[in-house]
């Protein structure tokens, strides 16, 4: 029985983990952090990788499913139980990869650069994940399943699992700005309330984004026809969890860097 559990339980992860935010809130949660990085700090970072760290805010869903880094797959979610508490998963989560690259991160001068490339990395799009609501896996609720969702520019309708809409398809339903023109919009707030965001640690930061995050099962059902009252609803937390996330990813490279 313990078997079949442990079973269900990675079977339920692999839904979860099926896709990150899209191209869209990825690359904006980045040009987020990057309004706020300081000057010394976007130099360094940017002479390691090259680019702006915009240009690899989806890079861990692109080479997730290569042999060099499928170990990293199961990171791009987090589980809670039902006090909403963190619960560590075995192959690790989203958590665990931020610090993770932390941990490395501090005795980045004795790195090889490539191992502080491939760190970055790490944070540019876990601290997205952390925040996407489709990927808190809330244990005991069903959190993966099929909706009918049309709205705004989404034209047909399309059958979809409820993870895509949390991921990309709200967005794309109201939102057709570039990646700097959505982080201008939303990156408004003064820098006190941005550094009491930016307070407590990865696993303070997924706790309270699965409170806030609670909302998703209030807003759609399985088999539910979503339409543009839905994406009215959801938006203001999916941008509120894009801002949190680009405001922490930020702070991070700020405190290492």
């Amino acid at each position: 029985m313990k078997r079949f559990v442990l079973a269900f339980a990675f079977g339920l992860m692999v839904c979860v983990t099926a896709s990150g935010w899209g191209r869209e809130g990825h690359e904006t949660i980045a040009k987020i952090a990057d309004r706020n990085l300081k000057p010394s700090v976007r130099k360094k970072v940017e002479s390691y990788l090259g680019h702006s760290i915009v240009y690899y805010a989806k890079w861990m869903d692109d080479y997730r499913h290569t042999q060099e880094y499928g170990f990293t797959s199961p990171w791009h979610a987090c589980t809670v139980d039902e006090d909403l508490k963190y619960v560590p998963q075995p192959e690790g989560d989203a958590v665990y990869g931020i610090n993770y690259a932390m941990e490395n991160l501090k005795d980045y001068r004795n790195l090889p650069d490539s191992a502080v490339v491939v760190n970055i990395k790490y944070l540019l799009h876990l601290a997205g994940d952390l925040h996407c609501p489709a990927h808190v896996a809330y244990q005991g609720r069903d959190y993966s399943f099929q909706v009918d969702f049309g709205g705004g520019y989404i034209k047909p309708r399309v059958k979809t699992n409820i993870h895509g809409v949390w991921d990309y398809l709200a967005i794309q339903s109201c939102r057709i700005w570039s990646v700097s023109d959505y982080a201008h919009e939303l990156d408004r707030l003064p820098k006190k309330d941005i550094r009491e965001i930016a307070k407590g640690t990865p696993q303070d930061w997924l706790e309270e984004s699965a409170e806030r995050c609670l909302l998703q099962f209030e807003l759609a059902h399985p088999e539910d026809r979503l339409q543009q009252d839905f994406v009215n609803a959801a938006m203001p937390l999916i941008e509120t969890q894009m801002l949190y996330a680009g405001y922490r990813l930020a702070h991070i490279l700020n405190s290492i860097f």
